[in-house]
């Protein structure tokens, strides 16, 4: 099967200006064979989401410049994102956070501390109609 394989093409660009929790996420999805983009705030988000059009994105919701649901507003906005997968990767987790992230164009939440044993198959099951 060439099912492994297929990761090797798959970019994700991860916007978080937390560098810890960032390189945390890039190690673990780097090592599952995925191609890797950084962003530290909603600037560069937007700027590395046109340039580089990744095949998932993982959106921190509080990052400098514009916030993370603002971010993916725009980027969900365009044609060339709409089926484009934003997860948000966030420490909100209050009632009514998922909703608020789901309504600003999220696909799906994955909440803060993450489970770095579960997160490759969260990445993979978002991937998989990609």
């Amino acid at each position: 099967m060439e099912e492994k394989k297929e990761d090797f093409s798959r970019k994700i660009l991860v916007v978080d200006d937390n560098q810890d929790g960032r390189e945390l996420v890039v190690k673990i999805l780097k090592n599952r064979g995925y191609q890797m983009i950084e962003a530290v705030d909603g600037e560069e988000a937007l700027e590395k989401a046109i340039a580089e059009n990744p095949d998932l994105i993982l959106m921190d919701i509080s990052i400098p410049k514009i916030d993370g649901y603002e971010v993916t507003k725009r980027l969900k906005s365009q044609i060339k994102f709409k089926d484009t997968p934003i997860i948000a990767l966030t420490a909100h987790a209050m009632k009514g956070d998922r909703e608020k992230a789901m309504e600003a164009g999220c696909e799906g939440y994955i909440s803060k501390p993450i489970d770095i044993h579960g997160l490759p198959d969260q990445i993979k099951s978002y991937l998989k109609d990609k």
